[in-house]
């Protein structure tokens, strides 16, 4: 966990601060320090010197520094900030430049997301399930589709008025923080309306999502040696005709009715070639059997441009549930303590196996996270020296250095309670 935290912040850190280091470059300003972790009260791990700007690795793993010369920083020099202001200064240069450099950072960030999702499509998924494949049954809803309006056997058509062509979108979490799925239903059109709290609805009631490509005929693929499937004697080919009583209509309802079933014994009727056949099966307390489904859909490979496109898309939904679920805690709506994860939580996410296409999806949702928090208007942020830029713009006036350090000191009062909160919401959450 710690390993996995550690790199997946070090990438995002050092690609944030080479945003705003060759923005600054670019423009000509001077670059002081350029160091990974901070280096607090001078102590640091190691360092060396290239040109003007001292590259190093700090003590304090609470993220990473450029130190610009000629702005007011967390690092407060107000010594080089008394000397008149030189024309390789950030303060000596206009005030567009200035906002570039800072908004630099979280732009690199927010590319770093969308390349890293687009990777983990092309590397690891490399291929999709088509709506179209889907609409030839229809969709089979779960207990908590059926709670929001679905029924078995609609077809998709649209979200939020948008054609949808992979069904792996409308089954994205955004749905659930509130939109309008259109739907086509005995060849008439419906629109299912999902409430901006449905989320609630589908994390609690089953590990199923609320809708899914499963109604389709329910006959056995292969069966897994050792699991009750096999124990029972279901074969490979058999089409499952009821459950206990149950008749069973689609591969869905069957997954579904048989996890219900844990730790029970129950009678399966089967059609094995031209015959039926009942089995005994006893099913564990998990409710896997051990049987996968004859699936009857064609799936289409991403190519390079398609993972750029539905890159970009999954990184904007997951920045939008991100910035919701944000919303949701100032209002009110949820708890900061269910809501917020400090680095302990973190390494928590990442999980104790290294598994490669984990760990890049969690960097790439990281570096969303942290283009959001660090665009908010907070003093000792990048969004806070966006507001003073913007200020500064607009107004023709700047911002006294006074003023700016004192903005400056609060910011930072105000990071390091929202740190304390977090990493001691992370220790109460473990011993309790």
């Amino acid at each position: 966990m710690a390993a996995q935290l550690v790199l997946g912040l070090s990438i995002l850190v050092v690609l944030h601060e080479l945003g705003h280091y060759l923005a600054a470059r670019a423009f000509g300003i001077r670059v002081e320090k350029f160091f990974l972790f901070f280096d607090a009260w001078g102590v640091k791990l190691f360092s060396f010197k290239k040109g003007e700007t001292e590259y190093g690795v700090g003590w304090l793993p609470l993220g990473g520094y450029v130190k610009i010369a000629g702005m007011i920083d967390e690092s407060l020099d107000k010594e080089q900030m008394n000397k008149p202001a030189q024309p390789w200064e950030f303060r000596a240069k206009p005030a567009w430049q200035r906002l570039i450099v800072m908004i630099a950072g979280v732009t690199v960030n927010l590319i770093l997301g969308i390349l890293l999702f687009a990777f983990i499509l092309l590397k690891y998924e490399q291929q999709y399930l088509p709506v179209s494949e889907v609409n030839r049954d229809g969709i089979y809803a779960s207990s908590a589709g059926r709670a929001a309006g679905f029924v078995t056997g609609d077809r998709i058509v649209a979200i939020n008025g948008k054609p949808v062509e992979r069904f792996k979108d409308v089954q994205s979490m955004r749905n659930l923080f509130g939109s309008t799925i259109s739907v086509e239903r005995n060849g008439k059109p419906f629109d299912i309306i999902i409430p901006d709290d449905f989320y609630k609805t589908e994390a609690v009631s089953s590990r199923n999502r609320f809708v899914e490509a499963l109604n389709f005929e329910p006959s056995v693929d292969s069966v897994l040696p050792a699991f009750p499937a096999a124990l029972a004697g279901v074969h490979k080919g058999d089409r499952i005709l009821k459950v206990d009583s149950i008749e069973i209509s689609n591969y869905g309802q069957f997954r579904d009715l048989v996890s219900s079933m844990g730790g029970k014994t129950t009678l399966i009727t089967v059609l094995r070639q031209s015959d039926t056949v009942a089995l005994n099966m006893v099913i564990d307390s998990t409710g896997y059997i051990g049987i996968t489904a004859g699936v009857p859909y064609k799936m289409l490979p991403y190519s390079f441009g398609s993972s750029l496109n539905y890159g970009y898309s999954d990184a904007m939904d997951m920045l939008v549930i991100n910035i919701k679920g944000l919303g949701k805690v100032f209002s009110g709506k949820e708890k900061a303590s269910d809501s917020i994860q400090g680095p302990i939580g973190i390494a928590q996410i990442y999980g104790s196996k290294w598994v490669w296409s984990k760990f890049w999806f969690i960097t790439a949702l990281l570096s969303l996270i942290l283009a959001f928090m660090n665009i908010l208007p907070i003093p000792a942020l990048d969004g806070g020296h966006v507001v003073f830029l913007f200020y500064e713009i607009i107004s023709r006036r700047k911002p006294s250095d006074k003023f700016m350090e004192y903005a400056q000191i609060a910011g930072m009062v105000i990071l390091l309670g929202i740190m304390v909160f977090a990493v001691g919401n992370d220790l109460f959450k473990i011993f309790k």
